[in-house]
């Protein structure tokens, strides 16, 4: 199947946005007339809902439902909306609704205590229904919620399946199961180079853009961890991730490139000149689909292990709300997440406009959708949701900059040391 073939349904939610007029500012004064309440949402671009013409008509149907609640959007990216979001924080005027993950709403901003526990929400029947493994992401060590969960996925890498045939490298994959062993890995890439490919894979590390892919890449070679079992601290300097990183260095055809970061991979990859990507996962595929005409075939796979049991690192979204301090915008900003979360069609619509997963039973959305479908066998795969351990933050930036040193060419355990120190000192 090549993937030149648009998902009509997904073209045509992108292409609303050429047509829908611009939104409005994300400036939020409280209430202005009497008994209007002011919110904003902020939002990354998580699937469709980074996208105007998508948050716009879910956003829509909220105000005509609740005329005495005045919602605005601000659409944000992942390359500055961190800063935006802090800056608005400090300037005393943070939004009250945020779409993004755990690793933000709770290690992040929840860790600073800027975010109201919505623990309520997770009272309802609905909340009841949501998946253990997504519930247990969503609280800090204290019980306290932070995000309430519109959707999920599992991230995993692509290859040129085109690419993979003419250089004899497609018998290293198992077609049925997308999965393939570390050594069958490297040996695809050595029958890549030996093809003609200068670069057959590239492991990114000019910023943290995308790491969610190198961070899996690197576990699961050898059944390395990120952080311990608990989360309470980091564990890279294992045997293990020291070995991963030492074969990845050592592989002729695998750079360590600190030019470019995740959306850089993925362009190159789109172009042909990577036979791989690590930063992959649905949404992009369908992203990439409706942006591109493709004249090769995208096969998604599990990352490369040693014993034949991926872990992938999984993605989950959700609301959260900024404690501003005021009543009134806090209990909007609830009626706005039970809104869409609360209603099996509205909540259908949602997650079917993110092109990700319900993080409950509401049937099958994508019965008729081979790409979703094809995407589906991910899911037995999804790993440990990590990314809630203390000093997020720091572990991230401390990752890419290990990298950079390897890159470099420091030694790969003094590296991982410094890594393990740095993050480890922000627990």
């Amino acid at each position: 199947m090549k993937r030149s073939i648009l998902l009509f349904a997904f073209a045509a939610l992108f292409a609303l946005a050429a047509c829908t007029p611009a939104i409005p500012s994300d400036k939020n004064d409280g209430t202005e007339e009497e008994g209007i309440v002011n919110i904003s949402l902020w939002t990354y671009p998580v699937g469709g809902w980074g996208n105007s013409g998508t948050v716009s008509s879910q956003v829509a149907a909220f105000n005509k439902a609740y005329p005495k609640i005045h919602l605005t959007i601000k659409l944000i990216d992942y390359d500055t909306g961190d800063a935006e979001v802090d800056q608005a924080v400090a300037e005393n005027r943070a939004p009250d609704l945020i779409l993004e993950g755990p690793e933000r709403l709770v290690a992040k901003w929840g860790a600073r205590g800027l975010m109201a526990d919505i623990g309520d929400l997770w009272e309802s029947d609905v909340a009841e229904e949501i998946y253990e493994n997504v519930r247990v992401a969503c609280h800090n060590a204290d019980g306290k919620y932070y995000i309430y969960p519109m959707c999920m996925t599992t991230h995993c890498m692509a290859i040129n399946k085109d690419l993979f045939k003419k250089a004899d490298a497609w018998q290293y994959v198992d077609e049925e199961t997308h999965t393939w062993s570390s050594e069958n890995f490297f040996r695809a890439v050595a029958a890549l180079k030996s093809y003609g490919m200068e670069e057959v894979a590239a492991v990114y590390c000019g910023g943290q853009g995308g790491d969610q892919g190198t961070r899996a890449l690197v576990n699961n070679l050898y059944g390395g961890t990120f952080t311990d079992a608990g989360h309470t601290r980091y564990t890279l300097d294992s045997a293990e991730n020291i070995r991963a990183l030492n074969a990845l260095k050592n592989a002729d055809g695998i750079v360590f490139d600190s030019a470019i970061v995740g959306g850089d991979e993925i362009e190159k990859f789109c172009k042909q000149e990577l036979a791989m990507a690590f930063c992959w996962n649905v949404s992009m595929e369908i992203k990439q689909t409706i942006e591109k005409t493709f004249d090769f075939d995208i096969f998604p796979m599990a990352f490369p292990t040693d014993d034949g049991e991926p872990d992938l690192q999984g993605g989950i979204w959700g609301f959260g709300i900024f404690d501003n301090k005021d009543e009134a915008r806090l209990n909007a900003a609830k009626t706005f997440i039970k809104f869409i979360m609360e209603n099996d069609a509205r909540y259908s619509a949602a997650v079917n406009a993110s092109a990700y997963w319900p993080v409950r039973e509401v049937g099958d959305l994508y019965l008729n959708d081979k790409l979703m479908s094809e995407y589906s066998i991910f899911g037995r795969y999804l790993g440990d949701y990590y990314q809630i351990t203390p000093g997020w933050t720091e572990a991230r930036t401390a990752w890419w900059q290990m990298l950079q040193s390897v890159s470099n060419g420091d030694d790969v355990t003094a590296a991982v040391k410094r890594f393990n120190e740095t993050a480890n000192a922000a627990v």
